[in-house]
């Protein structure tokens, strides 16, 4: 797979990342209403009030993709050990290939995320989940899913050969994240700005895990161009 450019990667990971941030500003300091659970504040209030209006709730849907969740740790569950047999092999951290290295780094860096949110919320769902107020924002389903299956995809075109199992990779990550953002959008579990949240959250981080393995790649070639 040709190499991105680790400079594009980067702008625009940390552009994306910007945005996450003026969002979560917005929602923290724009149309703040008490229309939560208990009373609590939601930012974008009148949206948000309008869109869950809209779709409702629907605790099948919520369910489904709950379960669905577990897909992405089962990508996760995949590439350590993929990991963890080239590390027994080749006897030697640094001898695992370094976009698996990345990769791991990459995980702890989301789960660190959502651990972030989830001790500091900036709003809690607008129904209680078995009767407990849970942190909403930004959507940890969303999160997980958009962080994980894009690396399916890049993970399979570095280290398929045949270009089917390529295509079937792609294919299954783009209709998984679409179909899990979806019904999450429409479950009515989450307000709709947490779900915008997330995805910018997912595209900046990925974006530099993308634009790391790219850098890493071009220092790799580099000495066996020059030599």
């Amino acid at each position: 797979m040709p190499n991105r450019s680790p400079r594009r990667g980067l702008l625009a990971g940390l552009a994306l990342l910007a945005a996450f941030a003026l969002w979560t500003g917005l929602i923290q300091h724009v149309d703040v209403q008490p229309v939560g659970q208990n009373g609590t504040d939601v930012g974008l209030a009148t949206f948000n009030v309008w869109f869950h209006g809209v779709t409702g709730v629907h605790m099948g849907i919520y369910t489904a993709t709950d379960w669905l969740g577990l897909v992405p740790i089962a990508v996760c569950l995949c590439f350590g050990v993929l990991g963890a047999v080239q590390l027994v092999g080749r006897r030697g951290l640094l001898r695992v290939d370094a976009d698996l290295l990345l990769l791991g780094a990459y995980y702890i860096v989301v789960i660190l995320c959502y651990l972030v949110f989830e001790m500091v919320p900036i709003n809690y769902r607008p129904i209680p989940i078995d009767g407990i107020m849970e942190a909403s924002y930004p959507s940890s389903t969303t999160l997980l899913v958009l962080s994980v299956m894009p690396t399916l995809k890049l993970q399979v075109d570095r280290r398929a050969k045949g270009p089917a199992v390529r295509g079937a990779a792609t294919a299954f990550a783009v209709a998984f994240s679409a179909l899990m953002v979806l019904g999450r959008l429409v479950a009515g579990v989450h307000w709709a700005t947490d779900i915008v949240g997330a995805v910018l959250l997912a595209a900046g981080l990925f974006m530099l895990y993308g634009s790391a393995v790219a850098l890493t790649d071009r220092n790799e070639a580099g000495p066996r161009t020059e030599g």
